[in-house]
């Protein structure tokens, strides 16, 4: 799996290292595509070809139903047209700004100010925009999903049989939030995939180091807390590059880089020796991620932009530390949230907090990591997405809670009752969610008609409903837009005002949700859609400058 994940990054650079060169064509994104498939079926032949699936035999029909329902009712959504506020904004449009420029560029001004943080995902998407469309890159989203789930899997089998190991997965991908990133073409469940795995690797170095005569927090009756065999562990590397490319993902993960640190000098009790090997951990978490922080740098002089920028705005009140405050933010996160959790979350965690002094090492780990990843989620956007890492590592801790709990049948059988309750929840939630997509996949509906309906025009969104723009607008006309947001559908050429300057030329305006700046009153108005609240301006066909 680690070999895998390093993979997918190298694969993600070399889509980046082409855009840096403008070598952003169809054909070298195919040729490179397809060379990279090759390699990868060439070094893992042999393991393609002994595929077995004896892995299922001790786990129930029941789970792996679930699962496999849950997943195709997701991937049912993946197949629809994109929706989602973000894809629409950035994660699709700035991928097709670049192949339409056959090149990765800064785009200046406030409305892409994105184009410069790291994109390991978006890379992704790039190619799949070239080759396929929106449809194949939310496929990979939806896929980077399932591998969360792999890696939850494998992880949790240090601890759980492969009963139990399978109520880890079916807990996280039970909750709704997962279900609705798994039909987008985000990035949070590619960001949770390498945490995870990064997680996975901090288990192994904890496991591959030797027991102490010393007692902590990390021990009880029958264990010891752990010291060093030697200087560096193998696994902490593997961990260390895994959450570089979650960093390489979403640059929320440095708040994860910094977990890390705190945990490594725990571990050692602060040490000489732990202070060392906890800045080595963060120089190569940070090593991966260098081509990204030079390419921000160069653009806008911060490498880590648009952090520390009026662009994030990090307000404080002091109100944030009342322990009210506080409890209740959490248990509005846990059961009002936008887009909701499973409900075995805020039913177990507190029971596992109860039971935490028992855990193995290696699962005090987890759950420090777990609690710990809820700090920086309290002082950010109020966003469940944002702690999907977490929640893998929760599911995790709940599942071995409730393997615990099967020496009484009855208290047993009743907990996996209620995560498998929880799932049909998820499930029919998500299938009435995701039916709107079917009309569409089977062709009684086209796309025109489809995000005509769904889309929502109030918030920046567009789409050429009537086709006038496709009609009259062609290949040397340049539409100025004023007011517009999110636009992947825009299909013509265009130059939008947050990033015009001094020389641009256009020769038509459009303006959404807003009016028309008042130098240019004396254009004349020659198209309006109430639907899409679009108005369109021309002055007579003539080429304007900026």
């Amino acid at each position: 799996m680690f070999s895998i994940a390093i993979l997918i990054g190298i694969y993600s650079y070399l889509i980046f290292s082409l855009g840096l060169l403008g070598l952003l064509y169809k054909g070298w994104v195919l040729t490179l595509t397809i060379f990279f498939v090759l390699v990868i079926i060439y070094i893992y032949r042999t393991k393609i070809m002994s595929l077995r699936f004896t892995a299922f035999k001790k786990i129930p029909k029941l789970f792996l139903i679930l699962l496999v329902v849950q997943g195709l009712i997701n991937f049912m959504g993946g197949l629809g047209p994109e929706l989602g506020f973000d894809a629409l904004w950035y994660h699709l449009t700035l991928p097709k700004i670049f192949l339409e420029n056959h090149r990765i560029i800064h785009i200046p001004g406030g409305l892409f100010y994105y184009s410069d943080i790291p994109k390991l995902a978006e890379m992704f998407y790039l190619s799949a925009l070239s080759l396929s469309g929106e449809i194949g890159a939310k496929i990979i989203h939806f896929s980077f999903g399932l591998s969360v789930l792999v890696a939850i899997y494998k992880l949790s089998r240090k601890f759980l049989d492969k009963k139990f190991a399978a109520v880890s997965c079916l807990i996280f991908y039970s909750s709704l939030v997962v279900g609705w990133q798994s039909t987008t073409a985000y990035i949070d469940l590619t960001r949770t995939f390498f945490e995870t795995m990064a997680l996975w690797g901090f288990t192994n170095y904890v496991e591959s180091i030797k027991p102490s005569a010393k007692r902590g927090w990390f021990i009880n009756k029958s264990l010891k807390a752990p010291v060093e065999k030697s200087s560096f562990q193998a696994p902490l590397i593997e961990s260390a590059v895994m959450l570089g490319l979650a960093i390489s993902t979403k640059l929320l993960s440095l708040s994860t880089l910094s977990i890390f640190f705190f945990i490594i000098l725990y571990l050692n009790k602060f040490k000489k020796k732990s202070i060392k090997k906890a800045f080595f951990y963060v120089l190569i978490s940070l090593y991966v991620v260098i081509p990204w922080f030079l390419f921000s740098y160069f653009n806008t002089g911060n490498p880590i932009f648009p952090l520390f920028t009026g662009y994030v705005k990090n307000s404080f009140n002091i109100s944030v530390l009342n322990p009210f405050v506080i409890l209740k933010t959490f248990w509005d996160l846990f059961t009002h949230s936008s887009d909701p959790l499973s409900p075995i979350f805020i039913i177990f965690l507190p029971l596992v907090l109860l039971f935490i002094k028992s855990f193995s090492p290696q699962l005090k780990i987890i759950a420090l990591y777990a609690f710990l990843s809820l700090l920086p989620w309290y002082f950010l956007p109020k966003d469940s997405r944002y702690i999907l890492p977490a929640l893998s590592a929760f599911s995790i801790l709940i599942s071995y809670f409730i393997m615990s709990l099967q020496k009484d049948k009855f208290i047993g059988k009743f907990s996996v009752a209620i995560v498998v309750f929880a799932s049909l929840v998820s499930i029919f939630y998500r299938g009435i969610a995701n039916s709107r997509y079917l009309p569409v996949i089977f062709g009684r509906e086209t796309k025109d008609q489809f995000l005509t309906n769904h889309l929502n025009f109030n918030y920046g969104n567009f789409y050429d409903t009537d086709r006038y723009f496709k009609k009259y607008i062609n290949s040397n006309d340049k539409v100025l837009l004023y007011g517009f947001h999110n636009l992947y559908y825009v299909n013509f050429p265009f130059l939008d005002s947050s990033y015009a300057k001094k020389g641009d030329m256009f020769n038509y305006i459009a303006v959404q949700n807003s009016k028309l700046p008042e130098r240019f009153k004396f254009w004349k108005l020659i198209y309006s859609n109430p639907k899409t609240h679009v108005k369109l301006y021309s002055f007579g066909g003539q080429k304007w400058v900026y």
